[in-house]
């Protein structure tokens, strides 16, 4: 008997069922992503207590899919770096911040949820009266109206962020049931107000951080010494700024010097966690350049795991506040008895989002941004981290996407202004066409990112507006 031929259709076998197994990942996630939506629904409606209700089933419906929109898209912002960089896994990568999500989400999202619940309709239609069971209806428009936008901008490749959706259709929708005084617009104004300074905040940050790597680590004589120096100390930095906003949630210590201790402790254990990382890293046979870039992998680890936390605490928002007025069908109280409930919802979505359909997007991040420097990379991620860690703490629902765009502005903007100082007399010989074509920014970019920003809210409010109606 010849065995070649028993292995090449042994061979063939082998191959046919992978390429079955790999066909049938799409509907795997598929219905994964079901399972979850029927999971929610179910649950929530016993937890609640309103089995009944169909306006709760369809919000529940929507708000699994928000979730999972919201978790599959930005855990891009937080993981594409360090993937692209090498310092972590794709599988690791995913597990370790969708936990740091669902952290973030069940410590630290009620403020943003809260803000989201009472800071954009007036109160005294949120909270009693005869109009008060008309606002499940509110929150269920508003929903659609966001989903719907974000699947027609992803489809146009527009950058919009669910955040502005949410907030554009719940007072597009509160206009539609009670007129042009149902806004509070003194808190939407004050929520647009987070919008336009977290990307400038973050642009200022991320070209500070890579003003101060370039002056302490890029012209040092011996990079890899002081990349060794400077970046644990700037990681651990990061871990007292996320140890000092935990126990501000938290309840911290009354003596300030019991307040100072866990801080410092977590501030000293991140310096060492990096110190001994970037030591085992292999440097023999590495030109300087590529082992400082290698030694940038554990930073962005630990500011991926920043953003993963700040993320979940601030977007969980967007689904908790609508489920939770749709739950309560107008029986509102300040302590928001359905929180934990919806928190951990749309914490499980963002997590399962990620895990299920994050991958493409990271590698395209990862292959983008990181591919050109890590340590741009790094200034982009710890300024998000810590704009969306400041904002959370205010209670100000930002968008994760518009705030790293604003890192990367900043950034961008710095490196023009340093090439133009550093080398003013080069680019003094160079011809206008020239000049214009080593601009590090394209302001083409800038001008399509801003007018994304700017028909968001109007198009969400006209959506969830015409929907409101619609439900009569």
């Amino acid at each position: 008997m010849d065995f070649r031929f028993l292995d090449k259709d042994l061979d063939k076998v082998a191959n046919a069922e992978s390429a079955g197994v790999y066909s049938t990942r799409p509907l795997l996630r598929l219905g994964l992503a079901l399972t979850f939506a029927a999971a929610v629904t179910v649950t929530g409606a016993v937890a609640t207590g309103a089995g009944g209700s169909w306006m709760l089933a369809a919000g529940l419906m929507v708000g699994a899919f928000l979730a999972l929109s919201i978790g599959a898209n930005d855990v891009a912002n937080a993981l594409g770096p360090a993937f692209g960089a090498g310092a972590v896994s794709m599988r690791a990568g995913l597990v370790s911040v969708a936990l740091a999500e669902i952290a973030g989400a069940l410590t630290a999202g009620a403020r943003v949820s809260e803000t989201l619940s009472t800071g954009i309709l007036r109160p005294e239609l949120v909270a009693g009266g005869g109009t008060a069971p008309v606002m499940p209806a509110v929150m269920l428009a508003a929903m659609l109206a966001a989903a719907l936008w974000i699947w027609l901008a992803t489809w146009a490749g527009a950058p919009v962020s669910t955040t502005h959706a949410i907030v554009g259709g719940i007072a597009g929708a509160g206009v539609a049931r009670w007129g042009l005084d149902a806004p509070h617009w003194a808190g939407v104004a004050r929520i647009a107000m987070g919008w336009v300074a977290s990307p400038l905040i973050a642009a200022v940050i991320g070209a500070a951080l890579l003003a101060f790597l370039r002056a302490r680590i890029h012209h040092a004589p011996d990079r890899i010494a002081a990349a060794m120096r400077w970046l644990p100390r700037v990681v651990g930095a990061g871990a007292a700024v996320l140890a000092a906003y935990a126990l501000t949630l938290w309840g911290a210590p009354g003596r300030p010097a019991l307040a100072l201790a866990p801080v410092a402790l977590t501030s000293v254990a991140a310096w060492w966690a990096t110190r001994a990382r970037m030591r085992s890293q292999r440097m023999a046979g590495l030109r300087p350049r590529e082992a400082t870039e290698r030694l940038f992998g554990p930073s962005l680890i630990a500011a991926a795991l920043l953003i993963g936390f700040g993320h979940g605490a601030n977007d969980v928002g967007n689904v908790v506040a609508p489920l939770a007025a749709i739950a309560r069908a107008g029986d509102v109280g300040a302590a928001l008895p359905a929180a934990p409930v919806w928190l951990a919802t749309g914490a499980l979505g963002f997590a399962l989002g990620a895990a299920l359909y994050g991958r493409r997007l990271v590698r395209m991040v990862g292959s983008r941004i990181t591919r050109l420097n890590p340590a741009r990379a790094l200034c982009v991620s710890l300024a998000t981290a810590l704009v969306l860690l400041g904002a959370t703490w205010l209670g100000l629902p930002v968008s994760t996407t518009h705030v790293a765009v604003g890192g990367v502005f900043g950034v961008g903007f710095y490196r023009e202004w340093d090439e133009r100082r550093t080398q003013r007399s080069q680019r003094e010989a160079l011809p206008p066409e020239e000049l214009h074509r080593r601009r590090l920014v394209r302001r083409t970019a800038v001008l399509r990112t801003l007018a994304a920003w700017a028909v968001t809210v109007p198009i969400s409010g006209s959506l969830a507006a015409a929907i409101a109606w619609a439900m009569g």
